[in-house]
């Protein structure tokens, strides 16, 4: 029978922090060992070597002591909850005190009784990761250290971009050509200094991603990719962290609660990602500049609530924003038992090659498709060489920047239609980074043109190297 298994305050750092654990049993024995599968840390608090409770935690039955039933052989028919109850004395696991300034700062906080001297306690107390400072990562970052979350981790090897200041409020002019990590380090201290940032100037790998999220209690997903996203959702799922999930694009969002309890998993909800290419990036299809705002609130105010254990989670609800209608709704997203990472039968127990697992080959245009550089480019241009240059990118794009002389057919087109071109010239083909024109190069090859080359870096490299008066985006 399933059965609630109800966790007390100092071990809810060893469940994730979560409250309530259900479980299929038939005696408390069971129950406990079933929620110590789920969180095998919660284990050596209850249990000592010889797999018998220890002399310092109590455990009731519908608020009978099972010792003065059957002990952990006590049978569940039709009980309703066992609450686990260890002995408290404060000590060294007493909650931070506040400092004047902070009572201060906090004050409108401590005035809900939801939340309080305790709950504000707890906020300083906790730790919090967020994988991202761009979009979603600047107002999560400013709000949880508003809020005065204790210890913030900042996960991010990008360096400022003039075309990020259109969202990323975190940063300002001054920051461009900074490290992301940096610099959102230096603003949040700025904003409040009882805080304490951890910044790391990398990108989250298969590598580090375990030894980076194993020290946070909860993780924020403010990433802008599938490999990162699926590598945030299956460290967080083998290491029984919370994932806080947002995504953004043009004038919609989304946002939801993984890993929390009984609820499901991104891979739950989404077993495998789309084709590369399939989907747009912001970079590619953009994004409303105050959408990542709006999500991200949604995030931090699930991360409050799980700090202080209050409210009802996103758990199992997805929520749905639209902008352009201006309204919101939620569907439900279930656990799925034959989930491949947190299902029954778990197949998945490591992490793996994200980007293979996503199809994205990050050499497969140089070692299929012959690559010319910047330079190389206009070299041939400049030698006004019968060559036929081709834009993939969408028209949007073409009107903030584009290499003069260059044709305009959108990638969609290509790869559906594949209109006819001169075989007797050769064909270069850029979008924005090298990643769109490389499909389109492989689908001509397909075709039986020859003489195909991808531009290096795309257009973003073209300024970087040959015109930095152009527009970058």
């Amino acid at each position: 029978m399933k059965i609630k298994v109800r966790i007390p305050s100092p071990l809810r750092r060893f469940t994730g922090h979560n409250n309530q654990v259900e479980v299929e049993a038939g005696t408390v024995n069971q129950a406990l060992h079933r929620v110590v599968e789920k969180y095998p840390d919660l284990g050596k608090q209850i249990f000592d070597e010889t797999d018998s409770l220890r002399n310092f935690v109590k455990v009731f039955l519908d608020q009978q002591d099972i010792g003065s039933l059957s002990g952990l052989e006590t049978p569940l028919d039709k009980a309703n909850e066992i609450r686990i109850v260890p002995a408290i004395a404060g000590g060294e696991d007493a909650p931070p005190r506040l400092t004047p300034s902070e009572l201060s700062r906090y004050s409108r906080h401590i005035m809900l009784p939801e939340i309080g001297m305790e709950g504000q306690q707890k906020l300083k107390s906790a730790r919090v990761l967020v994988v991202g400072a761009g979009g979603l990562g600047s107002p999560l970052c400013l709000y949880l250290a508003a809020a005065g979350v204790g210890t913030i981790g900042v996960v991010d090897h990008d360096l400022v971009e003039d075309s990020n200041l259109q969202r990323q409020v975190l940063f300002t002019v001054q920051d461009i050509g900074q490290s992301k990590a940096v610099c959102a380090a230096e603003h949040l201290q700025q904003l409040n200094p009882h805080i304490r940032i951890e910044s790391f100037e990398t990108a989250l790998t298969s590598e580090n991603a375990l030894e980076i999220i194993r020290h946070f209690d909860l993780v924020i997903d403010g990433t802008d990719n599938f490999p990162t996203r699926y590598l945030v959702n299956d460290a967080c799922v083998l290491l029984k962290k919370p994932n806080i999930y947002g995504s953004i694009f043009r004038f919609e969002g989304q946002a939801t609660l993984f890993n929390h309890g009984d609820g499901p998993c991104y891979r739950c909800m989404y077993p495998e990602p789309p084709p590369p290419g399939l989907v747009p990036s912001c970079a590619e299809g953009g994004v409303l500049g105050i959408l990542p705002a709006m999500i991200a609130s949604i995030q931090c105010t699930e991360a409050i609530k799980i700090i202080a254990g209050i409210g009802e989670t996103l758990s199992g609800r997805l929520i749905l924003y639209d902008a352009l209608a201006m309204s919101f709704h939620e569907v439900a997203i279930r656990r799925d038992p034959h989930c491949c990472l947190c299902g029954d039968n778990p197949t998945v127990t490591e992490l793996v090659d994200y980007h293979q697992f996503c199809g994205i080959n990050a050499n497969a245009a140089s070692d299929n498709i012959e690559e010319l550089s910047p330079e190389q480019l206009k070299q041939r241009l400049d030698t006004q060489e019968n060559l036929l240059l081709i834009d993939v990118r969408e028209l949007y794009e073409r009107e903030i920047c584009a290499i003069d002389g260059s044709e305009h057919i959108p990638l969609g087109i290509i790869l559906e239609d594949s209109p006819e071109l001169a075989k007797n010239q050769p064909l270069v083909f850029y979008c924005k980074s090298g990643v769109r024109s490389a499909q389109a190069c492989t689908r001509y090859e397909q075709l039986g043109y020859e003489a195909v080359f991808n531009l290096k870096g795309g257009i973003l490299a073209w300024a970087d190297v040959i015109d930095p008066e152009l527009a970058k985006y």
